[in-house]
């Protein structure tokens, strides 16, 4: 079985538990709009697990006529580049319209450009993948589209998950040939994080992917299951994102992007 390669961001971010209170868990389907997304610029970090600085990115999201886009860049110290972008709508519900992935260099064991665009309940893809000393394979076609895949909207959907509610939607992991997997998103114990020097009430989520009894059985035996994802999100007043823990690709280290605060330039000398 070949392994799913490119699904972070998409989050990259599959799914079937019960709820931690031991509730079962939601259907499948499309995230209500709670709160519009508008003009935004946050700016990211990527770490490893033992807080080694990996990359400096942004999240850049801005309003158009046809909807929201939302464009997540990681630059890599070693040169190595993570950029994915996502146009979606938020009329009443989250609609994923159209999906850009492009991802290479040291850090990956791949290269790989991904395009999905919506037509009703179908996708048009098209990937493009290539292994150092391979030649680039391509695969092209139409995939069915649900409305509740969100590929590279993670962020968003935590923030609009009504406090204490699970979510089950869909991604579609690259193998190079697009795979619709399911994700549970199920809130845990709440937790709180540091905000400069005061701490704020966090939702901590757990991002589960679900393969289905065979292929998860397939995964199990030869390595390939993926692990599960942390999100953290402000649950007081307006929702914020905070952090997410898991890899970029599937097979890869834990990495950790979080949000981190501009700082204001230094005070004028006395007198100046």
């Amino acid at each position: 079985m070949r392994s799913a390669r490119a699904w972070l961001g998409s989050l990259v971010l599959a799914a079937g538990l019960f709820l931690a209170s031991g509730g079962a868990a939601a259907e499948a389907g499309p995230v209500a709009v709670r709160y519009h997304e508008g003009v935004t610029h946050g700016f990211l970090t990527l770490r490893s697990t033992a807080g080694d600085l990996l990359a400096e990115g942004d999240l850049l999201q801005v309003v158009r006529a046809e909807g929201v886009d939302s464009r997540l860049v990681f630059r890599f110290r070693d040169g190595s580049l993570y950029d994915e972008t996502v146009v979606f709508s938020q009329s009443k519900v989250f609609t994923l319209l159209s999906y850009r992935l492009r991802q290479g260099g040291p850090s990956f064991p791949e290269e790989m450009e991904v395009s999905v665009d919506r037509e009703r309940d179908q996708g048009r893809y098209k990937v493009t993948s290539r292994r150092a000393g391979r030649e680039a394979e391509t695969a092209t076609g139409e995939v069915a589209l649900p409305p509740d895949v969100y590929n590279g909207m993670f962020i968003m959907i935590l923030k609009n998950l009504p406090k204490g509610a699970a979510e089950t939607v869909h991604v579609l992991a690259f193998t190079p040939k697009p795979t619709l997997i399911q994700v549970e998103l199920t809130p845990q114990a709440a937790e709180t994080a540091l905000a400069g020097e005061r701490r704020v009430p966090v939702t901590h989520y757990v991002l589960k992917p679900k393969l289905g009894l065979v292929r998860g059985a397939l995964a199990a035996l030869f390595g390939k299951t993926p692990p599960d994802y942390h999100g953290w999100i402000v649950t007081a007043d307006v929702p914020a994102f905070v952090a997410i823990d898991g890899p970029l690709y599937t097979g890869g280290p834990i990495w950790r992007f979080e949000t981190v605060s501009p700082r204001g330039p230094a005070r004028p000398a006395a007198g100046r």
